[in-house]
C-alpha cells in the first residue's frame, strides 16, 4: 500500500510538543562523534564537495544529505551513519558547497534542487569506490533533494542508486517557505537567516564584486533571501521560480525505485501541500508515512541503545529492498 496508515511511530509523552521534540533532537540530543576519514573531490564546473566517511568494509553504500545550513556533524546525520554502519553499510556523509568548514570555490553555494552536485557523488561511489547502486537518506531540504533527484531519474535510477528515504521532506517549496514565515515559526526563521548571513559574507569577501550583504538586516523572510542570492546566483528568475523548479513533488509520480518518505503531521515547517498522498497513490515505489507526531528532523525516543525511530525506521526499509 503507497500510503502507511497508522505510522509505528509513538514518541514518550514528554516530547509530545513538536518545539520540544525539535529542539531536543536537534540541539540537545548527544550523539558520540565519529571519526570521519574525508575525502575531497572535484565537480564538473571546477569547484569541490568534501564527503565524510566512515567504513565497515560492505559493498554496500549510503550517501546521508544533511538539512538546511547542516553539515556531516549534526546529530541526526551522526546517528544516521551509526545505525547504518551497525547494520552494515559504509556511509558518506556528504556535505554540500559551502557546509565542509571551508568556503567552496566558486559563487555558488547550494540550494534545495541542486542535484547535479548529488549526481556527482553518486557517480563517484560507482565508478571510484565501485560500491552497488547506494541508497540516498535525506533530511529536510537533503529529503527533497533526493526525493528530486530520483524522480529525475525516472526508469534511469535502477543502474545508479538502490533506494530512497527522506525524512521532513519540504517536498512543496512554496508552501514551505510560507510555512516557515509563520509567527510561531520566527525563532527558527531568525536563526536561520543568520546561519546564512555568515555564508553570504565569506562569499562578499570572495567575490565582492558579485556579491553584497548590505542592506541584509531588511531580509525578513527566505522568499527576501532568495529573491536577493539563491535565484539570482543560481539561474533562477526570482524566489518562486526557484521553489517551482527546485520542488521534487512534480517529480515524484516519475521515481522508479523503492522510495520512503516520512512527514510528520505536526512538522512546522510544512505546509498541507507537503504531502503527497496522491503522488504517493499513483506511484507503486513511493510509500507515505505520516505520523501524527515527530516534528521536523525529530522522530526522538529513548530506548536505551542511543537509536531513534527514524534510524531504525530507514534501517529496516533499506533492509527489505
Amino acid at each position: 500500500m503507497p500510503v502507511i496508515h497508522p505510522s509505528s511511530y509513538r514518541p514518550p509523552w514528554w516530547v509530545a510538543n513538536p518545539h520540544v521534540q525539535m529542539i531536543l533532537a536537534n540541539q540537545l540530543r548527544f550523539v558520540p562523534p565519529l571519526a570521519y576519514e574525508r575525502e575531497r573531490i572535484r565537480t564538473p564546473d571546477g569547484d569541490f564537495l568534501d564527503l565524510d566517511w566512515t567504513r565497515v568494509g560492505s559493498r554496500r553504500a549510503a550517501v546521508i544529505c544533511h538539512g538546511l545550513e547542516g553539515h556531516s556533524r549534526r546529530p541526526y546525520v551522526i546517528g544516521m551513519a551509526r545505525a547504518l554502519n551497525k547494520a552494515g553499510w559504509d556511509v558518506c556523509a556528504m556535505n554540500y558547497r559551502g557546509c565542509s568548514g571551508e568556503p567552496n570555490l566558486k559563487p555558488q553555494l547550494y540550494h534545495s534542487g541542486a542535484t547535479e552536485d548529488l549526481d556527482t557523488v553518486v557517480r563517484h561511489l560507482l565508478k571510484v569506490h565501485r560500491y552497488e547502486p547506494p541508497a540516498l537518506v535525506g533530511f529536510s531540504l537533503g529529503g527533497n533533494l533526493v526525493l528530486k533527484y530520483a524522480g529525475e531519474l525516472g526508469s534511469e535510477a535502477r543502474g545508479r542508486i538502490r533506494a530512497v528515504a527522506a525524512f521532513s521532506a519540504p517536498c512543496d517549496l512554496t508552501a514551505s517557505a510560507r510555512a516557515i514565515s509563520r509567527p510561531e515559526n520566527r525563532l527558527y526563521l531568525k536563526r536561520f537567516l543568520k546561519m546564512l548571513r555568515r555564508k553570504i559574507e565569506a562569499k562578499e569577501r570572495l567575490y565582492p564584486d558579485l556579491i553584497s550583504s548590505e542592506g541584509y538586516d531588511a531580509i525578513r523572510s527566505f522568499e527576501d533571501f532568495d529573491n536577493r542570492y539563491t535565484a539570482p546566483l543560481h539561474g533562477f528568475r526570482d524566489a518562486w521560480d526557484y521553489y517551482r523548479r527546485a520542488s521534487s513533488k512534480p517529480f515524484l509520480e516519475r521515481i522508479a525505485v523503492p522510495t520512503l518518505i516520512v512527514n510528520a503531521q505536526d512538522d512546522p515547517f510544512l505546509a498541507p501541500e507537503c504531502f503527497p498522498f496522491r503522488e504517493a497513490y499513483r506511484n507503486p515505489h513511493v510509500l507515505l508515512e505520516a505520523p501524527q507526531r515527530g516534528s521536523h528532523v525529530g522522530f526522538y525516543e529513548s530506548n536505551g541503545d542511543g537509536t531513534i525511530w527514524s534510524e531504525r525506521r530507514t534501517v529496516t526499509f533499506l533492509g527489505d529492498e
